[in-house]
């Protein structure tokens, strides 16, 4: 079997099991694998920013807010009186998703001049700013956002298709499906978009003139990539691509506040690139399924493992959310320490230890068994000692 059948038949196991757990497993799990595909959604766009591009940012997490709020608020009707009046256009869901992502290509193409002409450290420190802006907007645009309560989610229709508790009594293989259930799918169809998208971005001229950026500005502009048009570019896809995450993210929440689009997440999005390893799409999808599960792992086991207590809990113990954190920074020490590539480089090593030892075992066999001499009597070019002394 040659290589690419067998990562055909690895990418069809993959999908067949991606299909199943609305089949087996419960609300807990759906939920918190729609975390993980909104995490990776977003990460992939950081992803091809920070590894593709070389740029830095921290300010992802004002992206995935102005998905979550902009999907919120184009899908939202009008409601409420008063002080507690919420403003909405009322637009189908499916628009409102499109306007979100675009409304967040629009935010990133607006700081773009910034990220144009900015570096490394330096666009960092210029995107944190965003955070502390995009915060102090969120609890003081009532009308929009909800302020501190923050407000609800409508639910994702398609063609009169609700991705919602729906009282229409659709059972698959004797399962009822219910509002996790049929998103489950439409998120499977949004993170798989969104990685052919990248994948193929990166493999085609886009990819292949940002990482020549990223490498080398002067050889990049010696073979005619115009850097700050190029830097633009890529901190505007990455901004569409937070946004579709935040939309997701708001789909999976059903309730946005403000508290969730903080500086922690945007910490958290760097993190799952360096876990996951810089400069891979399949790196951002790995380290963002391992910074997004491990928090509702340790929430769910919490009661059965030592010096972790529940949210909430009156037991002394160090709380689940915490440990999480705890863990995954030592992920973080672990991977720069004994993996500088990530965990995807778990996945590259393999076939190049393949070839090591396969070729340790040729030398093996083409070596003759007592070294220089085959036997006593018997050099190493077939002559025997009788001949040389003769």
């Amino acid at each position: 079997m040659d290589r690419s059948t067998r990562r055909r038949l690895a990418v069809v196991g993959t999908v067949v099991l991606l299909l199943l757990p609305p089949l087996y497993v419960d609300a807990f799990w759906l939920q918190t694998g729609l975390f993980a595909m909104a995490a990776v959604v977003a990460a992939i766009g950081l992803g091809l920013l920070a590894g593709t591009a070389g740029q830095l940012s921290l300010g992802h997490a004002f992206f995935l807010a102005v998905g979550a709020y902009g999907y919120t608020w184009f899908a939202a009707s009008p409601s409420g009186t008063g002080d507690r009046a919420l403003s909405g256009l009322g637009l189908p869901p499916v628009l409102a998703l499109v306007a979100a992502v675009v409304l967040a290509g629009l935010a990133g193409a607006l700081f773009s001049p910034i990220s144009g002409r900015l570096r490394s450290m330096y666009l960092g420190v210029a995107t944190l700013a965003l955070v502390f802006i995009g915060q102090h907007v969120l609890v003081n645009a009532h009308g929009v956002t909800g302020g501190f309560n923050g407000r609800s989610v409508p639910p994702m229709e398609l063609f009169g298709f609700s991705f919602a508790d729906a009282d229409d009594g659709l059972v698959i293989l004797g399962v009822p499906f219910g509002g996790l259930e049929r998103l489950w799918y439409f998120g499977l169809v949004l993170t798989a978009a969104a990685w052919l998208a990248a994948r193929n971005l990166v493999r085609g001229r886009p990819g292949r003139a940002m990482g020549a950026l990223r490498d080398s500005e002067v050889a990049a502009a010696v073979m005619g990539v115009p850097a700050a048009r190029f830097r633009a570019a890529a901190f505007t896809v990455s901004s569409m691509y937070a946004g579709a995450g935040g939309a997701l993210l708001a789909l999976a929440y059903q309730r946005i506040v403000p508290d969730t689009f903080g500086l922690v997440l945007s910490m958290d999005f760097l993190a799952m690139l360096v876990i996951g390893g810089l400069g891979s799409v399949g790196g951002a999808v790995a380290g963002a399924v391992f910074v997004t599960v491990l928090p509702h792992l340790l929430t769910h086991f919490a009661d059965q493992l030592p010096l972790v207590v529940a949210p909430g809990s009156p037991e002394p113990g160090l709380a689940s959310v915490d440990a999480a954190r705890f863990l995954y920074g030592a992920a973080l020490v672990l991977t720069l320490l004994f993996l500088p590539g990530g965990l995807v480089s778990l996945a590259q090593r393999r076939p190049a230890l393949s070839r090591i030892r396969r070729a340790w075992r040729a030398t093996v066999r083409r070596t003759p068994p007592h070294g220089p001499e085959s036997s006593a009597g018997e050099t190493a070019d077939g002559n025997t000692l009788k001949e040389h002394t003769s």
